[in-house]
């Protein structure tokens, strides 16, 4: 049985999601469920899928929903009750894995605590550049391999360093926040089903905060990982995103901040007995 499930997220970006296959494709600790989360895709995201079922120690788990706008809760909820697992992993399908994503997620567990993980942003010529190769020997993920393919110097570069006692240091001292972060967080099952999941209510903006709100109101801390767990995020359009999306969201959080609120009503609970 795998020790740990990984959930990704799709919609329809097919060239990202191969990109990111291949990262996990090389990953240290292999001995992982992974699920894809896909929000409405058409059938070449099946077909992508399709491609890398042989390439796994363990078959790729498709959770797809028809397409009805932006439901990314309601797709990871269905995630969460088909992970076997006891552990989970939650990323992206536009972020890459360094080889050793897995393994730093696993070493770093904690019962009571989830762990907040960030990503090295990439922009849109770069995120095109990386190739199979280039994830294959790792190469893009080092800062003069990133810079001599259009990445501009920037002081997050020292966010790729290999340096275990750095990466330490950098996570003890950031001034980051430990939210949960849906591209980059592993927590408990048990601790998602108490506070019953994503929160259905809510569109883009912040929705993989508030389920981490709700679980600090559950007594669940956060450990900060975000030096030592890289991935990167390819770039993309969020146009998805409104002012009322967002406005909707932040009255949510303010309300369950204000009431301590840690289980919402529209949640996970609804596929607990009938598993889709």
């Amino acid at each position: 049985m795998s020790a740990i499930s990984i959930i990704l997220t799709t919609y329809n970006s097919e060239t990202w999601l191969e990109k990111v296959l291949w990262g996990y494709t090389m990953q240290s600790y292999t001995n992982f469920e992974l699920i894809i989360a896909d929000d409405g895709s058409t059938t070449e995201t099946k077909n992508i899928i399709e491609k890398f079922q042989t390439k796994f120690q363990n078959p790729i788990i498709h959770v797809w929903q028809k397409d009805e706008g932006f439901q990314k809760t309601k797709i990871l909820n269905k995630a969460i009750i088909k992970a076997s697992c006891e552990y989970i992993l939650f990323s992206d399908g536009d972020c890459i894995p360094r080889y050793d994503f897995v393994a730093t997620h696993i070493k770093n567990k904690k019962k009571g605590c989830f762990l907040s993980g960030g990503y090295f942003k990439l922009n849109d010529f770069v995120s095109n550049s990386i190739s199979e190769i280039d994830i294959k020997n790792q190469s893009c993920f080092q800062s003069k391999w990133l810079l001599e393919n259009g990445l501009k110097w920037n002081f997050k570069l020292i966010k790729l360093t290999k340096n275990s006692f750095f990466a330490y240091f950098m996570n003890w001292i950031t001034t980051t926040k430990k939210t949960f972060n849906g591209h980059n967080t592993s927590c408990f099952k048990e601790d998602l089903i108490a506070v019953n999941g994503f929160n259905e209510d809510m569109k883009y903006g912040g929705l993989d905060r508030e389920i981490g709100e709700r679980l600090f109101h559950n007594n669940i801390r956060s450990i900060q990982i975000r030096y030592s767990a890289i991935c990167l995020h390819l770039n993309h359009d969020r146009n998805y995103a409104t002012k009322e999306n967002w406005l909707n969201n932040n009255n949510i959080r303010q309300f369950n901040k204000q009431n301590k609120v840690i289980a919402i009503q529209n949640g996970l609970s609804k596929y607990l007995n009938n598993e889709t």
